[in-house]
């Protein structure tokens, strides 16, 4: 029993005094870590790992970083290479907590181009983050808390002993060997991994969240360079790529809405499954089912959200220039200021519209106040223009029911024709509504995110009824071309059951998640001959669809999307990551399914000829995107009879836009209230929001 005892003491005391030297709480130090940001793949973030190969090198991915940024720790002598390594721990600990709560509300990681920009995006998370935060997440630290409790309780010693230089300098050269064979395992399952892929998951999947940081670092510097060495004749290969792919005016559609005004009605995160679907029986949303199938409305029904990082910025950029969203950040935020545009607003403006949009929350989210007058908006009505009370708001701004009605005040006043753009908010994450506004059953999916969903659409559906109301009684209804349509996705891809029985299904595919991107859009105009119209198309084909309703043949415009009712209209419909639906196929990652039955195929020798003809046209035309934003190449390229913006011609100053509206009104007397022998026509306007009674 002695010899046991003292046998048994000794292996212990062996054991600890491996972590007793540097090399050895290093490789411990490096072991949890890694341990820690597994389980955060497998439990946090949906990778999509498949087979024995991508499930080794998930396992692995986080080795090769972690040696090289723990290893900088090896460089110091005493104390100050522990402080170093816990350090360096916590910093990669911040960056994994934050990757996971960002990735639970946008279904994406992190980039330099959003950080970069979050000063302008202001609360991306902001409002919302006590909403995403699961205690469960605060698990990433845990390991630096029992390191440090085990070098206070003197279980493990620091080792004063110098660590030899040459050795720390063989830790980095075999981190940097590491990465390569672990780039090169990478790229014999996913080829082109870091040039052709469009999709963060990818990247993270295969190299890791601190290669994904460096990529990323790596792009956003790249983009910088790009632009100052951009020259005129990069424009050569974009100008002879749309001249081969431009869509042709269908004539029995273009200039039916010829000197109308246009409202662009921005649909906070609703989903195309919304129209005509049931709770307990009751439709979430009348007013606009009605509006969806009038048969003075087009309503597609094959129409996709096309956005990435950038969400409802992305949508707003291809909405009103035909220009996709960047693969990281938001085009808005950082080249929104400095970028030249050719966007809706000053292409009409140029054609006698005053144009003006609306957002009840502050100018800056989006970079919206310098953005719009890039974009060439004579007004801006931010929350500044709007009366504020702490019931008026929820969320990430004004209630829609008081937003339109506020609205009113100023469409009232607006020289006609007008180009106006209304950017509800109530339907927005994390779908809050006071108890007074709630008017309708939430769904029993057992998930709190997505159970709510439906009232904050009910409730969008109610104020938009009340708009539509004034709309008529004020002649503006007959006089207009109103157009709907939703940014982008509600429910994330991150809520799978509950999806499943939104839909009504067991379990739902890849097919499913991508057919569930669908948004509305929906075109009114009386006298249009409408339908639910089955071609498929994104917010890239918004632009050229409506200004060739409005009898502008734009012909000469960089836009690379098509008119949705032209029939040379482009049904090949990309999304950002580089997937892409067509009405043959639909391609997700490296899976084919047949759009038509979702039935998942291995294509034929000349099936996979087809698709790769499509993801060639895909890849170069999100290329081609990509070079005009990050090239500021519009600087280079002014279309026959448009004239560049000047964003300093306008501002958005609370006074002096008011003086501004003024005198346009004096001068272009043909607002509503003018027509109105220069009374208010307000009380028209009537609603059943309980704030304002």
């Amino acid at each position: 029993m002695v010899f046991g005892g003292t046998g048994m003491s000794e292996k212990k005391k062996h054991f600890g005094s491996i972590f007793n030297t540097t090399w050895g709480f290093y490789l411990l130090v490096v072991f949890l870590f890694c341990l820690k940001t597994y389980i955060a793949y497998q439990t946090k973030f949906t990778l999509g790992t498949k087979g024995s190969l991508q499930e080794f090198i998930l396992a692995i991915n986080a080795i090769p970083a972690a040696l090289l940024t723990f290893g900088i720790a090896l460089y110091f002598n005493g104390k100050l290479k522990y402080w170093l390594l816990m350090i360096v721990d916590f910093i990669e600990s911040t960056w994994i907590f934050a990757n996971i709560v960002y990735y639970r509300e946008f279904s994406d990681f992190l980039s330099m181009g959003i950080i970069k920009g979050s000063g302008n995006v202001q609360n991306n998370l902001g409002k919302s983050l006590m909403e995403i935060l699961h205690a469960s997440d605060f698990f990433v630290y845990i390991d630096i808390v029992i390191l440090i409790i085990l070098l206070i309780a003197r279980v493990i010693k620091v080792d004063h002993r110098p660590f030899k230089k040459w050795k720390a300098f063989a830790v980095s050269l075999a981190s940097f060997a590491l990465m390569g064979g672990e780039y090169a395992l990478a790229s014999t399952d996913r080829s082109g991994l870091l040039t052709r892929t469009f999709d963060n998951n990818y990247i993270v999947k295969y190299l890791g969240l601190n290669e994904y940081a460096a990529f990323s670092a790596y792009q956003t510097q790249k983009e910088s360079a790009t632009r100052s060495q951009a020259k005129a004749s990069d424009m050569n290969s974009i100008l002879k790529y749309l001249k081969n792919n431009r869509a042709a005016s269908n004539i029995k559609y273009f200039g039916k809405a010829k000197g109308k005004n246009v409202f662009i009605i921005h649909l906070e995160s609703f989903q195309q499954f919304l129209i005509d679907y049931k709770v307990n029986g009751k439709e979430v949303t009348p007013t606009l089912n009605k509006f969806y199938h009038n048969k003075n409305t087009i309503g597609f029904d094959n129409f996709y959200n096309q956005v990435a990082q950038g969400k409802t910025s992305d949508a707003e950029m291809m909405l009103e220039n035909s220009l996709y969203g960047l693969p990281q950040g938001s085009a808005m935020t950082t080249y929104g200021s400095q970028n030249t545009f050719q966007a809706a607003p000053a292409i009409l403006d140029q054609k006698g519209y005053t144009t003006a949009a609306f957002h009840g929350d502050v100018p800056s989210f989006w970079n919206r106040d310098s953005t719009y007058k890039s974009w060439g908006y004579e007004y801006f009505f931010s929350s500044e223009y709007y009366k504020t009370k702490p019931s008026y708001s929820v969320g990430y701004g004004l209630k829609d029911k008081i937003f339109f009605k506020d609205s009113a005040n100023y469409l009232q006043q607006l020289p006609q024709p007008f180009y106006a753009k209304l950017i509800t908010l109530t339907n927005h994450y994390p779908y809050e509504l006071d108890k007074q506004n709630i008017d309708f059953p939430a769904t029993k999916t057992g998930d709190k995110t997505v159970d709510p969903y439906v009232q904050t659409a009910h409730y969008l559906d109610e104020a938009f009824a009340e708009f539509m109301q004034y709309l008529k009684k004020t002649g503006l209804m007959d006089n207009s071309m109103i157009v709907l349509y939703g940014d982008h996705y509600g429910i994330s891809n991150n809520h799978r059951p509950a999806i499943a029985q939104l839909l009504h299904k067991k379990t739902i595919t890849s097919y499913d998640l991508a057919q569930f991107q669908k948004v509305p859009f929906m075109i009114y105009s009386k006298g249009l001959k409408g339908g639910i119209n089955h071609t498929y198309g994104g917010e890239i084909d918004v632009l050229p669809t409506l200004l060739h309703l409005l009898g502008d043949n734009n012909n000469n415009t960089i836009q690379f999307g098509t008119d949705l009712l032209s029939k040379q209209h482009d049904q090949r419909v990309a999304f950002r990551n580089g997937d892409f639906v067509t009405p043959k196929y639909t391609k997700v990652g490296s899976t084919v399914y047949l759009t038509k039955t979702g039935k998942k195929i291995t294509p034929t020798t000349s099936q996979q000829k087809e698709i790769n003809s499509i993801q060639n046209h895909i890849t170069t035309e999100l290329s081609l995107s990509d070079r005009v934003i990050y090239g500021d190449l519009l600087r280079f390229y002014t279309p026959k009879g448009f004239k560049p913006v000047d964003s300093k011609d306008f501002t958005y100053k609370y006074t002096n836009a008011l003086d501004n509206l003024k005198k346009s009104q004096k001068e272009k007397p043909t607002s509503i209230e003018a027509e109105n022998s220069g009374k208010s026509t307000m009380n028209l306007y009537k609603t059943d929001a309980p704030e304002l009674k």
